[in-house]
């Protein structure tokens, strides 16, 4: 499939899920209440103030949300798959997603639930500095080494974080942390949305623009260096912008799995390795990905919810062994 088509085909199918997504909940709604509940805050006719403040004030940014973090998710992906030339790498293998747990459940169990992005951000920089000092301690950021400190980082971390939670986590903070752990955009609201745009444009845009860099990558550092490119200072700059990105949009999400590990895979499988056609294409099949997803935690189960990484889980694993058994196949 050539990638215009896949673009435009992934375009649509987002403003498509989209739509759906916003009539969907427990006050179930049609189209043409969406369309004038949001005509209406633009400064049109007005509307039910319960419709609209249902559409724009819950649904809308949970939407928007989900949106930018799956799309971000799937850039950060390409991008660490690219750098450590490891096709098992995801957005959190520097630590970060349990850097960022580790400072969200901190500020849970305290009661401070405010600070709860900026404590999720935190952590999760905090891991990845600890993670590339690491690797460059071992002699140089090379992909092997970037891996492994990575693996040391996130086991650490992810075993602080279970110590907290078995010690000190009972009653109703229980269900709070572990809504937080699996990954959800439930208590999204706007300023969650700045915060995922802000990562967003200050880090995946830029990334978005290094294709031809993680073309070179691919061949291996010496092709890459042959090719004009300061292999050490163009790798820490790739992994510090994914990282900037990742812990940014954990930070009003949590930790979802899976979006950033095989979606990647599957667009790949589409429209070849190419990374100028693939990273754009990636960030647009993960938000459409992820509004889906959470649209199902949501309304499957109404009218309880779901953690929206439990759906990510559940539908990412077995997509994930039928992409590998493809490409087998195709070897």
């Amino acid at each position: 499939m050539s990638p215009g088509l896949l673009g435009a085909v992934l375009g649509v199918a987002l403003v498509i899920v989209i739509g759906v997504s916003l009539t969907l909940g427990a006050a179930s709604l049609s189209l043409a209440e969406v369309g004038a509940a949001l005509w209406a805050r633009l400064g049109g006719a007005s509307v039910d103030p319960l419709v609209e403040g249902i559409v724009w004030d819950l649904r809308m940014p949970r939407i928007v949300t989900a949106a930018l973090v799956g799309a971000g998710l799937g850039v950060a992906g390409v991008v660490m798959q690219a750098v450590t030339r490891n096709p098992l790498a995801d957005p959190y293998l520097l630590g970060l997603s349990s850097g960022a747990s580790f400072g969200a459940v901190a500020v849970l169990l305290a009661g401070l639930t405010f600070l709860l992005p900026v404590a999720a951000f935190a952590g999760a920089l905090i891991a990845v500095v600890a993670a590339l000092g690491l690797a460059s301690a071992m002699g140089g950021l090379t992909p092997s080494r970037t891996v492994l400190a990575g693996v040391a980082v996130s086991a650490f971390a992810a075993a602080l974080t279970s110590f907290v939670v078995f010690w000190f986590v009972t009653g109703d903070s229980y269900r709070e942390v572990l809504s937080w752990l699996l990954g959800s955009v439930a208590g999204a609201r706007w300023p969650e949305v700045l915060i995922a745009a802000g990562a967003f444009l200050v880090a995946g845009l830029p990334l978005l623009l290094t294709g031809r860099m993680l073309d070179a990558f691919a061949f291996g550092d010496t092709s890459a260096a042959a090719l004009g490119i300061n292999v050490p200072r163009t790798r820490w700059l790739m992994l510090g912008l994914a990282a900037l990105l990742t812990g940014g949009l954990v930070s009003v999400s949590g930790s979802i799995g899976f979006v950033g590990l095989v979606l990647p895979h599957a667009v790949r499988l589409l429209v070849g390795p190419g990374h100028r056609a693939l990273l754009p294409l990636s960030a647009l099949a993960g938000g459409v990905f992820l509004v889906l997803a959470d649209t199902l935690a949501r309304t499957l189960f109404d009218p309880r919810e779901l953690p929206v990484g439990v759906i990510t889980a559940l539908v990412g694993a077995p997509v994930f062994a039928l992409l590998l058994l493809r490409s087998r196949a195709r070897t």
